[in-house]
């Protein structure tokens, strides 16, 4: 413990650390003083009935990278989504556009000019999310009660100028972090957006112990769900810093009038390459039938049965959100990761894997391991990310068709079939970005202070982020 109050310490001794310490903390106070100047005609009251009706919809999604902004529709409300989805969409027309794979080969000014066409795509996305935007607020109505006071083209112009201004804004912001303040800078805007709901979900769970929610069983419960946080916590830990090392001997080479290569090290391929990106996908297509069934539901019934059937908690939403996020999984990773072009150049660069030919048998044998370690990081997304669905919403396994056996289920305790009524904040897909982002700046934190010679926050070896 004083080794790490001592790195702490050591932070804001060092002066260019404590300046970007401190740039990074006031550019996330400005995102957050965001989160309270709410858009121009919007009846905030209405629209935060209409999202606790709407759970499980793609506004959830939004809401969750927003921050909460975007259940209040402050100017922040399309947060860092749309930038997020250039990234991937760019980074996934890298293989099909040999431009864009040409640029990304070229260094820094090739990655220069790859962030500039995010940028422009970033306020090509935000326009069109936010004007689909007011035209669903504009069309819908709760109790008799519009959501938006004044519709028109006068709102619909306001609130696509609105949103899109404050995404790119902070997209401005996160940029300026990666370069002037301690780096990660649009995955701490993410982390900041989450954190700040944990008082919330600390005062929900005072609320259950003050009011005995679940009776004489409340303190067992209670200690059970936090001994299960902490535990869920330590698997994301230990799984996102889980890496398979295959050895690599590089052979000696002459190289004019030195000795080159002779030396021995090793290929890290982490267990979950994917990242948080299959389930973000995933709860993103599944988002799309409860979102239209809110728009078309009243036109056309079938959509909002549709929609009934691929909700929380039921057997067949919990069976494609697995099918999805192991599909997307391999489809991310054999994207990102090519084993044919890592054989050449390790074959160039006189490399080889002990026991295995150079060329094509290392590239499958590589290719053999990645599809490995994907099946298993796919399996532990699906876990990390159902666990917290099932103790909010249980599994509806009583739903199930008699002549799959959903009559046997009506017996089972409620707590499986309904949940526990928790509402556990850091759902999946966030606790993995927490985590996943707190790891990753720590690590670059320790990084800063070995470089100057101090000690980091670890007695033996280094800590190990994500990347």
């Amino acid at each position: 413990m004083n080794r790490f109050l001592n790195a702490f310490a050591n932070l804001f001794r060092i002066e260019d650390l404590r300046n970007r310490l401190f740039f990074t903390l006031g550019l996330l106070a400005v995102y957050r003083l965001g989160a309270h100047i709410p858009t121009p005609g919007i009846n905030t009251s209405v629209l935060e009935d209409l999202f606790k009706q709407s759970a499980g919809s793609v506004l959830g999604i939004f809401d969750l990278f927003s921050g909460g902004n975007f259940r209040r529709l402050t100017i922040f409300a399309l947060g860092i989504m749309p930038y997020i989805t250039s990234s991937i969409i760019l980074q996934l027309m890298t293989v099909v556009f040999p431009y864009l794979e040409r640029l990304q080969k070229e260094g820094e000014l090739g990655r220069r000019k790859i962030t500039q066409y995010t940028r422009y795509l970033t306020i090509a996305l935000s326009i069109i999310q936010s004007s689909t935007i007011a035209t669903t607020l504009q069309s819908q109505a709760l109790g008799g009660q519009s959501l938006v006071y004044h519709p028109g083209w006068g709102f619909t112009l306001m609130t696509i100028l609105t949103l899109t201004t404050g995404s790119a804004f902070i997209m401005w912001l996160g940029e300026q972090i990666s370069e002037r303040g301690i780096g990660n800078g649009m995955s701490l805007i993410i982390f900041v957006g989450i954190v700040v709901g944990l008082p919330r979900a600390i005062g929900d769970l005072w609320d259950k112990v003050r009011t005995q929610a679940w009776g004489a069983f409340t303190p067992i419960a209670i200690l059970g769900l936090l001994a299960l946080m902490v535990a869920v916590v330590a698997f994301i830990v230990f799984v996102e810093g889980a890496q398979r090392r295959i050895p690599v001997q590089y052979a000696k080479r002459v190289v004019g009038r030195r000795m080159m290569g002779g030396q021995s090290t090793y290929l890290p391929l982490r267990v979950n390459s994917g990242g948080v990106i299959p389930p973000i996908f995933a709860s993103s297509l599944l988002a799309f039938p409860a979102t239209a069934a809110m728009m078309l539901g009243t036109r056309w019934p079938f959509v909002k049965s549709i929609a009934n059937t691929l909700r929380w908690g039921e057997p067949l939403y919990t069976a494609v959100y697995v099918t999805l996020i192991v599909v997307f999984a391999f489809f991310y990773v054999g994207i990102v990761f090519n084993p044919t072009e890592l054989a050449d150049n390790m074959r160039k660069n006189g490399g080889f894997i002990p026991g295995i030919r150079p060329g094509r048998t290392t590239s499958e044998y590589v290719s053999l391991i990645l599809k490995r370690l994907t099946f298993i990081g796919a399996v532990y997304l699906a876990i990390v990310c159902l666990l917290p669905e099932w103790m909010i919403a249980g599994i509806h396994l009583n739903h199930l068709p008699w002549w799959m056996g959903g009559n046997w289920f009506d017996h089972w305790p409620q707590w499986i079939l309904n949940g526990l009524g928790v509402q556990f904040y850091f759902g999946g897909t966030s606790l993995l970005i927490v985590v996943g982002v707190a790891m990753d700046t720590v690590q670059q934190l320790e990084a800063q202070l070995v470089m100057r010679n101090y000690e980091g926050f670890a007695r033996k070896g280094r800590l190990r982020g994500r990347r």
